[in-house]
């Protein structure tokens, strides 16, 4: 009898707690709890009087078990309720990913920049047409990217993954292709006009570097190597061409000026993509997908940001002595460097946080769009204030 009623305390079918046991106890008639020092009998007459202090007590004294045997600890069912009750607005919100279409805007922004601080010349309706298309490239990007996800698995528990919410695979992707269609026609229409064979060649390579990120039979993604593919596709590559394109009758050189701000938007975009990681790093090794974060851990991966937004303020620092950048250019970027600690600290605070984490890439996405908005801005204040113009290297 004894023995049974201390396997009933052990049972997970009567729930857990000192709640839970308080009750069990006022509704028995008799129940004898063993130890390995003594036993002890609570009968119908002093049953009442067992309260919570007592209970706690007993447990001091080796008497009854009473930490839970569940297979989960409260901090993960938390979280688990937390993301259920997500709603649907805002699960529209994070698939629509719209703060993530600045790595469109910050590309095109310092390629004019650069374009206008060499010439003095600004083609409006180039920009808005690079702008609209690049748009629509990178919502084929992130749609062709889910779509993908859904296929291996990886997104199997993101609820803001558009196949997810739209409950059709097949119809995500033939959008993701058309809008591939429309953007990169839209490029190809604005190179015509500019008669830039080199700016086409450059963002022909940006969308391969998209494809083979994360489109079969390649998706190197899986294998860690999407941050360099970023790097390249927006920063050197994108950057660079849409600094071609903002030329006029003759196509401009390519000068220090648009390199080394073309590395400056790629670090700034790799990051981005380095912080969508961490909360999704236990998908990731399900599905086998090698992530940066997978490989460093979650200490690790605050280490680089933190090692990532030094480098990107250090560059920036050298450049502008250097004068490959603009004096300007150089001082506003200094007043951006708030946000890049503010990166730095949320990233090495929230690394463990699941529920926190989420907001790091956002976090990131500012940066990018401080970080940027500051270089293209110094180039035009270069240009427009700037006695006379100084020489830039012609590399190419």
């Amino acid at each position: 009898m004894a023995m049974a009623a201390a396997a009933t305390f052990c049972s997970i079918r009567h729930g857990y707690g000192v709640t839970k046991l308080n009750d069990y106890l006022l509704n028995s008639f008799r129940i004898c709890i063993y130890s390995r020092y003594q036993s002890r009998a609570i009968t119908h007459e002093n049953v009442f009087r067992l309260d919570v202090r007592k209970l706690h007590s007993i447990k001091r004294r080796n008497l009854i078990p009473l930490k839970p045997r569940a297979s989960r600890n409260e901090d993960q069912i938390e979280h688990e309720n937390e993301v259920n009750n997500i709603s649907k607005a805002t699960l529209i919100w994070r698939a629509v990913k719209l703060p993530m279409y600045t790595v469109a805007f910050i590309p095109i922004s310092v390629g004019s920049a650069a374009a206008y601080l060499q010439t003095g010349k600004y083609f409006a309706k180039r920009y808005f047409m690079l702008l609209i298309s690049s748009v629509l490239v990178i919502a084929w990007l992130n749609l062709s990217n889910d779509v993908y996800d859904f296929d291996t698995g990886a997104d199997k528990n993101k609820k803001e993954s558009v196949v997810n919410l739209l409950g059709s695979r097949t119809g995500a992707h033939v959008i993701a292709w058309l809008l591939l269609g429309l953007g990169f026609t839209g490029l190809t229409l604005v190179s015509i006009e500019a008669k830039s064979i080199r700016s086409i060649l450059l963002l022909a390579c940006a969308v391969v570097c998209g494809y083979i990120y994360q489109c079969p039979p390649f998706r190197l993604s899986y294998m860690g190597l999407g941050e360099p593919l970023c790097f390249a596709a927006f920063g050197p590559l994108a950057t660079t061409a849409f600094y071609l394109l903002q030329s006029g009758r003759s196509e401009l050189p390519i000068s220090g000026t648009i390199v080394s701000s073309s590395i400056l938007v790629g670090l700034t975009t790799s990051l981005i993509l380095l912080c969508s990681h961490f909360h999704q790093i236990e998908d990731d090794k399900a599905v086998g997908k090698i992530s940066p974060l997978v490989r460093l851990g979650t200490e690790g991966g605050a280490k680089v940001v933190k090692v990532a937004v030094g480098l990107l303020y250090s560059l920036a620092f050298l450049l502008g002595l250097s004068q490959t950048l603009p004096f300007y250019s150089l001082v506003l970027c200094a007043l951006t460097l708030p946000v890049g600690r503010l990166v730095s600290s949320f990233v090495e605070e929230n690394h463990k946080d699941e529920t926190k984490i989420f907001m790091a890439k956002y976090y990131c996405v500012r940066l990018h769009t401080v970080f940027g908005g500051a270089l293209a801005a110094g180039m035009v204040a270069a240009r427009m204030f700037a006695r006379r113009q100084l020489p830039h290297t012609v590399l190419l």
